[in-house]
């Protein structure tokens, strides 16, 4: 039908106008409302590599397919506001935020205790196998770790040559005393110091923390006995002679070529027990202690072994650290506090960095044991505390307990009947057990090297939870848990990059990959 629009209405032509420019308008607005989300394409030259333990075992740092990393081309790769953007319209349930500029503590390494029992079990391996599993624990064949916890004399976990119980340290004597230290002498611990020597071999950077479990009985006041009570506070040559004992233990070890990175005073200093080697130091004589004769001992004798007060609970912590740590002329000479899991929560370590910002955190001890046996269960709880809690509360690094223990878990000196050891020796067999702690320590030690930076990341504690990295080199190292019952998706952005990934119920991953963002240092 032909229309003459010269023939039509005056107001019919103004209304015909009208019509049009609402249905522009309103094209505009629903066009404007519904832009296509920011380019992004997959950088087929960078991928983030996977690592997965799954709480029903089939999956033990089981190495997975590489994820593609998206770029965010329109992103400023100092901003995190496109990356804000785009997770906001995602359909994972999490999302992890990192910021690489934004960084907290430098790590100082990860790994277990040589006590006298795990030396003694490795030691009854075949040469071939000891060197197997030596370098599946200190080399990038397996964990690759770089620290050792070392008692200083016996532990709960000591024992001779045979493999029977016992309990000594480095200045036994008959009667008398020894403020000279000329009994000193670290032979009974000879099968050990040749373990740190071979592990030294194997990895050059080592770090040793030693710690006594007892000073030599007669030192004490009362009972002269390794199991339990004080030094004699009646006594300063007592004190003068413990500050010598330590010096000599520094260069004892030094000699054999295994530099003690640090030491702490006591272990579980609030705790003893007559059934094996301990003793108790109040918070106050442990600074009197430190102030008056350890600090000026390691300073006169040149040493520059880290003194690092506490090393028991997180329950207590708070109250005993502020003591120490309070006086300020002990301070001087402390490097920072020690840790263990077995009371409280991780959180008593950032309370404590908060009140003393300028001194370190470390984790130096934690046990799993036959009182857990479930995998899963155990894999979270430690995913959750320890590898990534710990880290996230300003700890330097992450120790656990025996390296390996026999399938009874022992051998023993009076501890712990039922602990279980990163590791299972069968020495009637020669079997070696990865347990739960080799997996839930490899997530860390195997990726985060010694001199990386701990980075910011966001996270939903008690659902998904994490804790982000920075090597030396560059690359990123994002360890994540589910300590769910159900499997969860979650975005990872950090500036213009960013991945997904889906992880089953109870089970950890750890991430790697190569920054293209740009990172001040």
């Amino acid at each position: 039908m032909y229309i003459d629009w010269r023939e039509l209405p005056k107001r019919w032509i103004i209304l015909l106008i009208a019509v049009c420019c609402v249905g522009v308008g309103i094209w505009l607005i629903l066009n404007r409302s519904e832009q296509p989300a920011p380019l992004t394409v997959v950088d087929k030259q960078r991928a983030a590599e996977v690592w997965l333990t799954t709480g029903d075992q089939q999956n033990l740092l089981t190495s997975q397919k590489p994820i593609p990393i998206t770029d965010h081309h329109d992103a400023d790769p100092s901003s995190s506001v496109s990356s804000t953007q785009d997770s906001d319209t995602s359909s994972s349930d999490f999302t992890i935020q990192i910021d690489p500029n934004k960084t907290y503590q430098t790590m100082d390494g990860f790994g277990a205790a040589m006590t006298g029992s795990s030396a003694h079990l490795i030691n009854q391996l075949p040469e071939k196998e000891q060197e197997q599993l030596l370098k599946k624990l200190f080399t990038t064949e397996g964990l690759n770790m770089d620290m050792v916890r070392h008692t200083i004399g016996a532990s709960d976990y000591s024992v001779d040559e045979s493999g029977v119980a016992s309990s000594y340290t480095y200045d036994d004597i008959e009667s008398g005393t020894d403020y000279d230290m000329e009994h000193f002498s670290i032979n009974k611990d000879q099968k050990i110091v040749n373990m740190l020597e071979h592990v030294a071999g194997l990895k050059p950077d080592l770090k040793v923390l030693g710690t006594p479990w007892t000073a030599p009985a007669w030192m004490k006041y009362g009972e002269k006995t390794t199991n339990g009570w004080y030094l004699d506070y009646n006594d300063p040559q007592v004190y003068e002679a413990y500050a010598r004992y330590f010096v000599k233990y520094i260069k004892a070890y030094q000699t054999k070529g295994i530099p003690i990175y640090g030491i702490t005073l006591q272990n579980e200093p609030e705790f003893t027990s007559d059934k094996y080697p301990s003793m108790s130091m109040g918070a106050e004589e442990q600074a009197m202690f430190i102030r008056d004769y350890l600090g000026p001992a390691l300073q006169d004798a040149g040493l520059d072994t880290r003194i690092i007060a506490y090393d028991h609970n997180w329950d207590q912590a708070v109250e005993y650290t502020s003591k120490v740590l309070g006086d300020e002329q002990a301070a001087a000479y402390i490097d920072g506090s020690a840790f263990h899991c077995y009371a409280g929560d991780s959180s008593a370590m950032s309370e404590v960095h908060e009140r003393f910002p300028d001194k370190n955190i470390y984790f130096t001890e934690c046990s799993g044991g036959e009182w857990s046996p479930d995998f899963g269960e155990n894999l979270s709880w430690q995913m959750s505390n320890l590898i990534i809690g710990a880290p996230r509360n300003w700890a330097k690094n992450v120790l656990l307990w025996n390296i390996a223990l026999d399938p009874q878990g022992g051998p023993t000196n009076g501890g712990c009947e039922n602990c279980r050891g990163v590791m299972t020796i069968d020495p009637e067999s020669n079997e070696i057990t990865r347990n739960v702690e080799y997996y839930a320590l490899g997530h860390i030690s195997r990726y985060v090297r010694t001199g990386a930076v701990r980075v910011d990341s966001t996270q939903e504690q008690g659902q998904l939870e994490n804790v982000a990295f920075r090597n030396p080199d560059g690359t990123m190292v994002l360890i994540a848990a589910n300590t769910g019952e159900d499997e969860v998706s979650f975005d990872v952005f950090m500036g213009g990059d960013s991945f997904q990934y889906i992880l089953p119920s109870q089970s950890a991953a750890t991430f790697r990959w190569k920054s293209k963002t740009g990172v001040e240092r």
